[in-house]
């Protein structure tokens, strides 16, 4: 082994400081050179659910490895079983091995098996005159190599969620037509000037917040205006929609696997926790969590440790936690639906946000505001609503918030073809019912005035769709909402000319 220090030394050092292996691996060949004799040098990197594909080579690799040729699931475990007893080959390689590996003109001479910590990340071929005097040297280079490679991974893993949050984080501000996530919220000086006072109040503090408001009446935008508020501004901002998870797969979703934790889990995952490490984590819809989680969820808070699922080693990690519901947490402790312990860990400092129907003066803006946006979007001329169409918008009493009037806005910009906005042919279209004069005497209906059944049903059904944003199937979808089985909803929904994905943000 000493014969070989100064040589991984070296090698580490040169993997440890590219910031992409692939820019490695034609260093890591020249390094070779001067200990073994060889023409080109591939690191593949093994997936077990896709096979292998090259990660890096030298200058003078095969054209031909560009493609390694696809593996069947048996010839991933096979090859992933091999990987893993660190073996060290150089040709003739045994049938079965032979097997596994590129043929042709690409063909290897020498075969190094990376293994780290009950992974096989990859292997490394090699092709020249190698021979059999080589397999100790390479056996050397292994574990550098297979560290490098896994740390490689995981790199581009935190660069992919990065790059998810981001997109994420553009997403909502062309939502809300905004520059930055610390610009003024339209109702800051309003409805929701109640609302704002205690976030500037609390930002600055790591005491966990829960907000609570009817669907749609912003309280992600509000957990966001927290986030960039406070001292992790800079650290990652995370949203979990708990009711989107299913019941058997919570754990792993907040506290993360070991691999082989469970049927299924083929590496080890970060859960949200870890992944929001140093920043803001919002637990939105909280109260459909499983009893048996909210156990664990009120452990992290306690002390901030937790284990993965099927892990041994306590993790930490150093989240600030706002939960975010509509359904009334007290009533459900009362009920034996929530634990009572959790629910005063996350009641420190809850702020309840105003539904639109409280808010009324500040449809004006927040109308004028989605036009914009909407126009934008649609590629339309930017229109504003007129003074009569405004008077609609405020007799209407918004079921849905925000979020139906963003969506009354945006369907009456389509209907208004860029000359102005339908909103009177927007409200008949998509609201449980007509806007109706609040000081109005209620019409006589005559018989003539009775609407379709047709034209009913599908009113219905398009106000349980946006009420539960598109989703059709289970415990709050719109299928069990109106009492249908999920495949008889579609079929109506057919006839009918609704589509789930126009009802989702």
């Amino acid at each position: 082994m000493d014969d070989h220090s100064p040589l991984l030394l070296a090698l580490w050092r040169t993997l440890c400081t590219c910031p992409e292996l692939r820019d490695g691996v034609p260093a890591l060949s020249a390094l070779l050179a001067e200990r073994l004799a060889h023409d080109w040098l591939v690191l593949l990197e093994l997936d077990p659910a896709q096979g292998m594909h090259p990660l890096g080579w030298s200058e003078t690799a095969p054209a031909a490895l560009s493609h390694v040729q696809a593996l069947s699931a048996e010839g991933r475990a096979r090859l992933r079983r091999w990987c893993l007893r660190g073996e060290a080959c150089v040709a003739p390689f045994t049938e079965a091995l032979r097997e596994l590996l590129p043929t042709g003109p690409g063909a290897p001479d020498a075969a190094l098996g990376l293994a780290l910590d009950d992974e096989a990340p990859g292997l490394l071929l090699l092709g020249g005159a190698i021979d059999a005097g080589a397999e100790p040297l390479l056996r050397a280079i292994a574990h550098p190599c297979a560290v490098a490679l896994r740390n490689d991974r995981h790199l581009r893993e935190l660069a992919r969620l990065r790059e998810s949050a981001e997109a994420d984080r553009h997403s909502l501000l062309t939502r809300l037509g905004r520059q930055g996530l610390g610009d003024t919220l339209i109702g800051a000086e309003g409805g929701l000037r109640g609302v704002m006072q205690g976030v500037e109040q609390v930002a600055p503090t790591d005491t966990p917040v829960l907000l609570l408001g009817e669907t749609g009446s912003g309280k992600e935008v509000i957990a966001r205006a927290i986030h960039v508020r406070s001292r992790r501004a800079e650290a990652p901002f995370v949203r979990v929609n708990c009711g989107a998870i299913p019941p058997e797969l919570a754990d792993s979703e907040l506290f993360g696997h070991e691999r082989g934790s469970f049927t299924g889990a083929t590496s080890q995952r970060q859960g949200w926790f870890e992944r929001a490490d140093g920043g803001t984590l919002l637990l939105d819809e909280i109260g459909e969590l499983p009893l048996a989680v909210q156990v664990r969820l009120l452990r992290i808070l306690q002390d901030g440790s937790f284990e993965r699922v099927g892990g041994q080693q306590p993790l930490r990690a150093d989240v600030r936690l706002i939960a975010a519901t509509h359904r009334d947490l007290h009533a459900m402790v009362a009920d034996g639906r929530f634990r009572e312990d959790l629910w005063y860990r996350i009641n420190v400092f809850p702020l309840r946000l105003p539904a639109l129907r409280e808010r009324r003066d500040d449809i004006p803006a927040l109308a004028a505001h989605l036009a914009r946006k909407s126009a934008r979007r649609l590629g339309l001329t930017p229109q504003q609503p007129s003074a009569d169409e405004l008077a609609l918008l405020l007799d209407y009493p918004w079921p849905g918030n925000v979020r139906e009037l963003g969506a009354v806005i945006e369907r009456a910009a389509i209907l208004g073809e860029g000359r102005g906005l339908a909103i009177a042919q927007a409200l008949g279209a998509g609201g449980p019912g007509a806007p109706r004069p609040r000081a109005a005497p209620a019409p006589v209906v005559e018989s003539e005035a009775i609407a379709p059944l047709d034209q009913v049903v599908r009113a219905h059904i398009a106000a349980a769709l946006r009420h539960t944003r598109g989703r059709i199937e289970g415990p709050h979808g719109a299928a069990r909402l109106l009492a249908l089985n999920p495949n008889t909803l579609r079929s109506r929904m057919r006839r009918l000319g609704l589509a789930a994905r126009d009802f989702r943000d």
